[in-house]
């Protein structure tokens, strides 16, 4: 199977504007609202995965505080967090629940380099078989990390509340309803996530929501 696209410059992100635009009104209405989109490109490799694992369920301002001892501790590659234990880890500052995680994907031997031409769903399916990555994590790492054109991630709480507002429903769109809905958008999926994104920051200095 192919990769299919993958969004490298903003050339790339303006021309699945332009295709959803024209496919989909309600999104030509978030994008008159938003303007250009972001390029939104992050690093690939086990860093970025152990950073979202720092990141979920606690403050910017403790992930950033918790992944700067691990940089200092040289424990951002598989070689350095297998160099420490279970209770260094804990000490620089990961939960028990985390620390397991961040052994675990350096433990999972995962060809980074491989992934970059691996299709969309062995991806998913690579990255979701490793203890505390899940469908969400996978799914926005293959968007930013490895520029898939065609990935969304439903899950997402700030595009369930702007697929909510942009289209008029009575409830926040559940994971399943909001994949479902995104087929409508494929073969750029990804740049519907960013337009998303972006109508959720409009919505929420607009309405002073949460």
């Amino acid at each position: 199977m192919s990769v299919g696209r993958i969004i490298e410059t903003d050339d790339c992100v303006a021309e699945g504007v332009a295709w959803l635009c024209q496919h989909d009104p309600r999104m030509a209405v978030a994008y008159q609202a938003t303007g250009p989109l972001p390029l939104r490109c992050k690093p690939d490799g086990f860093g970025e995965l152990l950073s979202a694992i720092v990141s979920q369920q606690v403050s910017v301002a403790s992930a950033n505080a918790i992944w700067k001892r691990l940089q200092e501790a040289g424990c951002t590659s598989p070689e350095g967090v297998l160099a420490y234990s279970f209770d260094d880890l804990r000490a620089l500052g990961l939960s028990q629940q985390k620390a397991r995680y961040a052994l675990a994907l350096a433990e999972a031997g995962i060809d980074y380099d491989a992934l970059r031409s691996a299709p969309d769903a062995e991806v998913i399916q690579t990255l979701t078989a490793v203890k505390g990555i899940g469908v969400w994590t996978a799914e926005i790492y293959a968007m930013f990390s490895l520029g898939r054109a065609d990935v969304f991630a439903p899950g997402d709480l700030a595009l369930q509340v702007a697929a909510q507002h942009l289209y008029g429903m009575e409830a926040r769109p559940k994971e399943r309803e909001l994949r479902a809905l995104s087929e409508n958008w494929a073969p750029w999926r990804a740049v519907a996530a960013r337009q998303l994104f972006a109508y959720y920051r409009h919505v929420k200095q607009r309405e002073g929501i949460r």
